[in-house]
């Protein structure tokens, strides 16, 4: 889903598609298995619901794990797509996924920094 592209990121595709909640949701079992790939150390239990931190535009947001989403496909409040123009959504786009130690600075500088363990200081 997502493949290596920089030292802070990953590039991903996804379908775009606007929705009315406060938060990005994409389908809980792959927002599982990319924490469980890119985030967890493989030391010990670790959390696999923790918030990934992708990029689409200029615009930076956690993402949580929904059921209720489709696989491939990111779900993102209105309010993060203003720039964004979408004439049948939803649009297939490029979604930057943040490392675990980019994520973890990015959550610090927003006052957002989960109770996340060891697996966000792992550098990847």
């Amino acid at each position: 889903m997502f493949e290596q592209f920089s030292r802070g990121y990953y590039l991903g595709r996804l379908y775009v598609e606007p929705h009315d909640d406060a938060a990005a949701r994409m389908c809980r079992d792959q927002h599982e298995r990319v924490n469980r790939q890119l985030y967890a150390t493989g030391e010990g239990v670790e959390r696999t619901d923790l918030p990934l931190v992708m990029k689409l535009g200029s615009q930076h947001f956690t993402v949580h794990g929904d059921d209720g989403v489709p696989a491939d496909t990111l779900a993102v409040p209105h309010g993060l797509l203003d720039d964004q123009r979408f004439e049948n959504p939803p649009d297939l786009r490029e979604v930057f996924l943040a490392k675990a130690d980019h994520a973890q600075q990015l959550l610090s500088v927003a006052g957002d920094t989960p109770d996340a363990g060891p697996s966000w200081n792992r550098t990847h």
